[in-house]
């Protein structure tokens, strides 16, 4: 991690509002550079003196690559992660019953649907960016002490015990699952009903252990594991832990445990880097927000990995609220709506990680079997369902975001209509150019537009200073003379016009005009 004073804003700069970020994971840096990039100065703290060094969270998909896009590094992502191939689906002796693949180019936001990577190499590639940001300070070796809902809060320096009493204008709670953010607001988690616990084992290998490029999980009751390559020469298993078992009964078992997919490689080309116990849990927060104390990523809840979106989560929460924050705290919101705009953020995101998590703990329980008397029936059965082609289909989703109507999004008109859903991200030709959309729309609000706009919308538009893109010839203040991909998304979505949030969500739209 790195201090960087000279990044710091004055304590008696008024106008610009400041943030504490409490925790310098990727949900709590990447929370920061979207806020500096909308004017607001964050400082964030951490407990630890240097990044975590042990792998972590191993899988992006691309709407979250798309997000850290945003946050001004999917160009270095892509640089250190490298796109998965999909998933089998294996039984107790390594044969495959069900393949999902992914083919490797852009999805539907832009990038690979599916991607690996090192955490503590997308940590350093954003504290690289952070210490570029002169609106970004991180402390390291920084402890929260206490924090008010009024903004002020207490810090110890970790090496001399010294503290600090400061006053922040929000502060943000992204400091994972035990989070002391949390415990002081005094707010509950609440248990979904999953609790395993996993020995993980991460390892580099001097030969090349030979895949297919994707995720192997093993759905066997007596066993369930998982296996998956990472980038350059780094390899991951995962196993489920019987109730009597511990660490070090299986570390002891490391080489048996990992030997059938490595049949040509011996142990002693293994480097261990990590093996140790994780108990995969399914859980929520009660409360998100007290005041302008809001929590983030682990911190407000917790999901099993089967579907990896655990970070995943954490980077769709900060780039749900920076914007709205933002709006708050440059004062563009009336004070009689702030609890309103802030309140979204939970109204929003909540209901989609219940149902995240929901789905994590069906599909582990499918692939895993599960720990109970009716695993040995439950797994034949989702083999035989997974042999069905709507089933498969259904399956093979990735994670799609769509809110529910509130403050900051309308009610839809039917099924078909886009409203909570987020815009695509097709490469568009602007000035002669082509780019991902997102660098042609810009920061801030967007009218997006394919036909005649009613008044009414173009007048909440204006209010919003929303800049006006036009897909093929027009009088938008940004012209995309190749936008057939949006085009076609507007029309199956029965739209001639779409009000598109920082976020990309679509808050507003007007119905495409009857042929």
């Amino acid at each position: 991690m790195n201090r960087s004073p000279s990044s710091a804003v004055a304590p008696d700069d008024r106008r610009t509002p400041r943030v504490l970020v409490v925790g310098a994971g990727p949900t709590g840096l990447v929370a920061a550079l979207l806020l500096a990039d909308l004017g607001v100065a964050s400082t964030v703290v951490d407990r630890r003196c240097s990044p975590h060094r042990l792998p972590r969270a191993v899988h992006l998909d691309d709407e979250c690559v798309r997000i850290l896009q945003s946050a001004g590094v999917a160009e270095g992502f892509a640089a250190i992660s490298r796109a998965a191939a999909g998933l089998r689906l294996l039984d107790g002796r390594l044969r495959p019953f069900a393949v999902f693949t992914r083919d490797g180019v852009a999805g539907r936001h832009g990038w690979p649907e599916s991607n690996v990577f090192d955490q503590p190499e997308l940590e350093e590639l954003l504290l690289a960016e952070a210490a570029r940001r002169p609106l970004v300070t991180v402390r390291s070796g920084t402890e929260l002490v206490d924090v008010f809902p009024a903004g002020r809060v207490t810090v110890r320096d970790i090496a001399d015990g010294s503290l600090d009493h400061l006053e922040f204008d929000a502060v943000l709670g992204c400091d994972g699952a035990g989070s002391t953010v949390r415990t002081t607001l005094g707010s509950r988690s609440r248990d979904l009903g999953f609790t395993e616990r996993w020995f993980v084992v991460d390892v580099r290998c001097a030969r090349r252990i030979a895949t297919w490029g994707g995720v192997d999980q093993i759905c066997d009751p007596r066993r369930p594991a998982t296996f998956l390559a990472l980038p350059a020469d780094r390899y991951r298993w995962e196993f489920r832990m019987d109730r009597d078992e511990t660490a070090d009964d299986l570390v002891a078992r490391i080489d048996s445990l990992t030997a059938p997919w490595r049949p040509d490689v011996a142990t002693d080309d293994l480097e261990v880097l990590r093996a140790a116990e994780y108990v995969f849990r399914a859980r929520i927060a009660t409360r998100w927000r007290e005041g302008r104390v809001l929590l983030l990523g682990d911190a407000a809840h917790l999901t099993p990995p089967f579907i990896g979106q655990g970070l995943g989560s954490g980077l769709r929460d900060a780039h749900n609220l920076a914007w709205k924050l933002a709006a708050v705290l440059h004062g563009e919101v009336p004070p009689a709506l702030e609890n309103r705009m802030l309140d979204s953020y939970q109204q929003e995101r909540a209901p989609q990680v219940e149902a995240m998590i929901r789905g994590a703990v069906r599909v582990g329980r499918a692939m895993t079997g599960g720990q109970d008397v009716a695993a040995a029936i439950r797994g034949p059965l989702t083999r035989s369902l997974l042999r069905v082609p709507g089933v498969r289909a259904r399956a093979s989703r990735g994670i799609v975001t769509r809110y529910p109507a509130g403050a900051q999004v309308d009610p839809r008109r039917d099924r078909r209509d886009l409203t909570g859903t987020v815009c695509p991200q097709p490469v568009v030709t602007l000035d002669g150019r082509s780019v991902r959309l997102d660098e042609a729309l810009g920061c801030g609000h967007v009218l997006l537009t394919d036909g005649p706009v009613p008044v009414t919308l173009l007048a909440r538009a204006r209010l919003l200073r929303a800049r006006v893109v036009q897909i093929g010839p027009g009088d938008g203040e940004v012209v995309l003379a190749d936008g057939g991909p949006l085009r076609a998304w507007l029309r199956d979505g029965g739209c001639a016009a779409v009000l598109l949030r920082p976020d990309r969500v679509v808050l507003a739209s007007a119905p495409r005009p009857p042929n």
